[in-house]
């Protein structure tokens, strides 16, 4: 049975698709949908039926109360391992020899096959670690 799609959902999908690259608070996403008439609450009736659905990630950073979504529904993430800042919230596809190389070696050392669309490294990116 196909679900119906309503106009917030719509919009909540199309700015997720938008920011695929960053950790994203509810507030953030009702801040930004808020000039569309999109409300708080149907941010979080949306966002708990796509995290059922399997097309967003819910991440809990250490020592931070706010809870922030990741958008895995892209089909460039599927395949990727994410890095993700706790600097500046920025989420980056790895890419590289290097997490091939990790994967593999989980893969062989474990006996542990990585799920590289749902998995997250968390540290600084290279700006934040200048600061």
């Amino acid at each position: 049975m196909a679900k119906y799609v309503t106009k917030q959902r719509r919009a909540l999908i199309s700015y997720l698709e938008n920011n695929k690259d960053r950790l994203l608070s509810a507030q953030e996403m009702a801040d930004a949908l808020e000039p569309q008439g999109i409300s708080k609450s149907a941010i979080y009736r949306n966002l708990a039926e796509l995290e059922n659905e399997g097309r967003i990630a819910k991440h809990k950073l250490d020592g931070q109360r706010e809870v922030y979504y990741r958008f895995t529904d892209a089909a460039e993430c599927k395949n990727h391992v994410h890095l993700s800042c706790k600097g500046c919230g920025k989420t980056y596809h790895a890419s590289g020899s290097g997490t091939a190389a990790l994967v593999e070696a989980l893969s062989r050392t474990d006996h542990f096959t990585i799920d590289k669309g749902d998995t997250v490294l968390y540290g600084l990116c290279e700006a934040c670690s200048n600061k």
